[in-house]
């Protein structure tokens, strides 16, 4: 039930409540995914910040030392100290600009891509097992649970939130209409 006059972005108390719990529980399910997937890359040789610049990679597409310094927060010693030890690792490449010499390219390598692969397909292996826990009821109120969720994602960050996410998998648009 909603009250009269309290719109969307001034939920009740109750509303209020229900949220803080709805973030804690996204928030420690992510978190225990990252805990559970990170031995493995650790033992892959692969850290959470060589994910991170992979993602950006795969999300930016081949990006200047000082882009991918800006993107990551880091100084450009920090990042070239980073990237160094990818390039090693043969998670990514640097390339010139042809018009400009000065300008280094950073671009993700044959072996980023398939790491990023095996982390998705660990993903999606995971989160199927878990989702194989609830019943056909319960699957259809999760989905349409995240149905409402992404229409408020949305609302919040504008309709074109994700644009540019051409890495999207069809496993995450599979039933949506």
């Amino acid at each position: 039930m909603r009250t009269i006059g309290v719109g969307p972005s001034t939920p009740t108390v109750a509303g209020e409540a229900a949220s803080r719990r709805i973030a804690a529980g996204i928030h420690d399910m992510i978190a225990g995914f990252r805990c559970a997937g990170t031995g493995r890359l650790v033992k892959a040789g692969v850290s959470m910040t060589h994910m991170h610049v992979m993602w950006l990679l795969q999300h930016h597409g081949d990006l200047t030392m000082s882009r991918l310094a800006d993107l990551m927060d880091v100084s450009l010693s920090n990042a070239t100290g980073i990237v160094d030890r990818m390039e090693e690792r043969g998670l990514v490449e640097r390339g010139r600009v042809p018009d400009d010499r000065r300008v280094v390219l950073v671009r993700i390598a044959a072996g980023g891509l398939q790491t990023l692969d095996t982390v998705e397909a660990i993903k999606q292996d995971r989160l199927g097992a878990i989702l194989g826990h609830l019943d056909a009821m319960q699957l259809d109120r999760v989905a349409s649970a995240l149905d409402d969720l992404r229409g408020a994602v949305a609302a919040e960050l504008g309709p074109d939130f994700g644009a540019g996410h051409d890495h999207v998998h069809a496993a995450r648009t599979e039933g949506r209409s």
